[in-house]
């Protein structure tokens, strides 16, 4: 039981972990009110009150995809980790290393963990509690009960922090009694350290702050190149390109770059289904005095090369093209800045996108999603800070660019600005996109023969069974069993007619 002289006046605790984790609540729940907003945060956000007798600092860092390793995280948040020892001078006395109870924590949670944490050093262990969150989900079942059914992953974490954990209902914040004990285990954390609170070398924090500011002034130099861009091709256009009439293809990775919400946002309501598509989808309708045609496609795997891509998914990329005659005015190419932008990425994007030749780059805009994600920093800034890969990107595409917050469907200058600068690029173009008509009718006969090649599939098989149907005759079958399988926390559900 630590002294007396460790009932420490003050406490600084760094909040880590994967997003949805809990990791905001907890800082909530610590503080005994709503002081960090439960949205993503691009930045670190430091709060501070009294709490036990002790004047608590708490930073709350932003979280990282739990199963994907440090190489896929954004830059941003990387820089952000790091500096999050620096809000808290003159060091946090321990990290709380968010884990929901609900998660079955894998392998690959664990090497994403390990990663991200060694972002500060291998120190930053002996400072460290593990702070599982939903502790609701437990039932009658101990958290040691818990650590030892969940297997060798997140033992080996428990113990890596020195078998340092403590449990949270974010749901229960009444219970002040959750409160009390975690502070009493972070004062025995630093009681452990010789009442010696988390450091980092000065140089590591400078290197990032010099790195920073070298992103920032060539940002500004991109925005001032993109500005007067835009100038010179307004005055080019004059008040003769307002059209009456625009066709957008919206384009991008399948699974979490927001395409078919970014085409909901733009036509201002639900058009688009968000479960994947197998082929393009068109809708209409009038958009700040504009008739505006979006055609969504099947998205390709993300950092998969295009002969992985299935044929259907490339076939109706090309004839995107045929559903807005007589050529779309624009290809939107839909990117998450949500995600790290890597060279396989890249090289991905760059494959698909010349399926329709090299002439597409001078139609593309690149349209960043997950706006919300940015906070403070610029896109201009996260350009430069995700590295060559987005930069090659961006510039591939004319420095052609937008930024669309689905989450704020309200913000209808995101869409006239967006739509402002589609406009531009007709008049940079002098037109629109054009594919060879050969091409398109290539494919057409190539799709004709692979739908009767289903026709006589599926002919074939309504026959066979008409054939198994003679042989049963009278025989019926008086109970049926079935075995549902499934990953965890899928649904699992059969749905029977008799």
């Amino acid at each position: 039981m630590p002294g007396d002289y460790l009932h420490l006046s003050e406490l600084r605790i760094v909040l880590l972990g994967y997003r949805v984790a809990g990791k905001t609540s907890s800082g909530n729940t610590i503080l005994g009110r709503e002081e960090f907003d439960l949205r993503t945060a691009a930045q670190c956000v430091k709060r501070q009150g009294e709490v036990a007798g002790r004047q608590v600092t708490v930073v709350d860092t932003p979280g990282w995809w739990a199963n994907q390793p440090v190489e896929r995280t954004p830059e941003l948040v990387k820089q952000e980790i790091v500096l999050s020892v620096s809000l808290c001078p003159p060091g946090p006395h321990t990290f709380l290393l968010v884990i929901d109870v609900d998660d079955s924590f894998t392998e690959e949670y664990r090497r994403a963990v390990e990663e991200h944490m060694e972002l500060l050093s291998e120190k930053v262990w002996s400072h460290t509690i593990v702070l599982f969150t939903h502790g609701d989900f437990l039932g009658d079942t101990t958290i040691e009960q818990h650590i030892a059914r969940q297997g060798e992953a997140l033992q080996w974490l428990v113990e890596k922090c020195g078998n340092r954990y403590h449990v949270f209902n974010n749901k229960n914040r009444g219970d002040g009694m959750q409160i009390t004990e975690l502070l009493n285990n972070i004062e025995e954390t630093v009681a452990g350290n010789r009442g010696g609170r988390y450091e980092i070398k000065g140089e590591i924090l400078l290197e990032i702050e010099e790195k920073r500011k070298a992103e920032e002034e060539r940002a500004k130099q991109r925005l001032m190149k993109v500005q007067e861009q835009r100038k010179t091709l307004r005055s080019l256009m004059g008040d003769s390109l307002h059209l009456s009439e625009l066709r957008i293809v919206l384009l991008g990775y399948r699974g979490g770059s927001g395409k078919s919400s970014a085409g909901n946002t733009i036509l201002g309501r639900e058009e688009f289904d968000l479960k994947t598509t197998a082929q393009c989808v068109k809708r209409q309708r009038e958009v700040a005095g504009r008739q505006v045609t979006v055609v969504d496609t099947p998205g390709w795997w993300k950092n998969l090369p295009v002969e992985r891509t299935p044929e259907l998914v490339k076939q109706e990329i090309l004839l995107s093209v045929s559903l807005c005659p007589p050529g779309p005015h624009t290809f939107l190419l839909v990117i998450s800045v949500g995600f790290l932008y890597t060279e396989e990425d890249r090289r991905a994007v760059e494959e698909h996108l010349t399926l329709l030749s090299e002439k597409v780059w001078s139609h593309t805009i690149v349209l960043f999603t997950r706006g919300d994600c940015l906070g403070d920093t610029t896109i201009e800034q996260h350009i430069q800070r995700e590295g060559e890969a987005l930069q090659w990107l961006v510039e591939k595409c004319g420095n052609r660019y937008h930024v669309l917050n689905n989450e704020n469907r309200g913000d209808v200058t995101q869409v006239t600005e967006l739509l402002a600068k589609i406009e531009e690029t007709v008049a940079g173009n002098r037109g629109h996109f054009e594919i060879k008509r050969e091409l398109l009718e290539k494919i057409e006969v190539w799709r004709r023969k692979k739908e009767d090649k289903a026709k006589q599939l599926c002919m074939r098989v309504k026959k066979q069974r008409e054939i198994h149907r003679t042989f049963i005759g009278e025989f019926s079958v008086h109970g049926l069993f079935f075995k549902l399988l499934g990953r965890y926390k899928s649904t699992r559900h059969l749905s029977l007619t008799v």
